[in-house]
């Protein structure tokens, strides 16, 4: 992706994001349900390489499959682009696992940007421990052939009720992760920044001791003047 975009999206957060799409009609774009096994201080963007899984059904689904060097979880992780992020449609199941820590790591290892499933990991805390984002909704130790069967590769698929098209921007924070549609990326960068600046000005007023009203939103011009001052003095 564009690492001018990219650069700007690591600055700012999914809640100021969601409300810059939501300003464009777009209300759904928070994958539902999916934390980050831990907090890392930093934003994971990238584009999305998809992976969808099916419920799995007992004569296809043994565990000799994964010796199939063409199984499809296998050639997600071994083909995932560098610098994308691997989102998988786990149909909101924690209860057997999208994959395990040998597998994150191998993914990690090949410089992708990082994972979200709306299912779960095992292996979880491994996972936790790598310097590499992840994101799910709980951890599951069961094997994903128990209940789910990986099918296809990079196509548009639901995510924590979410559509996400191969290529969608993925941006993850300590909170959650929320989806731009490509084509509008840059902008919804450009104006986040913009909003997180104010968003910033605003809470240094507001541990000053000034009320919101007029403030948050900026109703009264005099508050504007005073951010106009903030932003040439810290150089925002």
């Amino acid at each position: 992706m564009d690492p001018q975009v990219k650069e700007k999206l690591m600055g700012v957060s999914v809640a100021t994001l969601c409300s810059a799409l939501f300003k464009r009609g777009l209300r759904n774009q928070t994958i539902q349900d999916v934390r980050p096994l831990r907090a890392r201080g930093k934003n994971m963007v990238g584009p999305a390489f998809t992976l969808r899984y099916m419920p799995a059904r007992e004569d296809r689904n043994k565990m000799d499959v994964f010796r199939n060097p063409d199984h499809p979880q296998r050639v997600a992780i071994e083909t995932c682009p560098e610098g994308h992020v691997l989102v998988m449609d786990s149909r909101k199941d924690a209860r057997a696992a999208s994959a395990g820590d040998i597998l994150i790591t191998r993914l990690a290892a090949r410089g992708a940007e990082g994972v979200v499933t709306d299912g779960g990991f095992r292996d979880s805390g491994g996972i936790a421990g790598l310097d590499f984002a992840s994101y799910h909704n709980r951890p599951s130790s069961p094997t994903n052939l128990t209940l789910h069967e990986a099918i296809d590769i990079n196509v548009p698929i639901g995510c924590g009720d979410v559509a996400v098209f191969p290529g969608d921007i993925l941006v993850g924070d300590d909170d959650s992760v929320i989806v731009i549609p490509a084509d509008i990326a840059a902008e919804i960068a450009d104006e986040a920044v913009e909003m997180t600046a104010y968003e910033d000005f605003v809470i240094t007023q507001v541990r000053n001791g000034h009320t919101i009203i007029g403030l948050y939103p900026a109703t009264d011009q005099n508050n504007l003047t005073l951010f106009a001052e903030w932003r040439a003095k810290n150089g925002r």
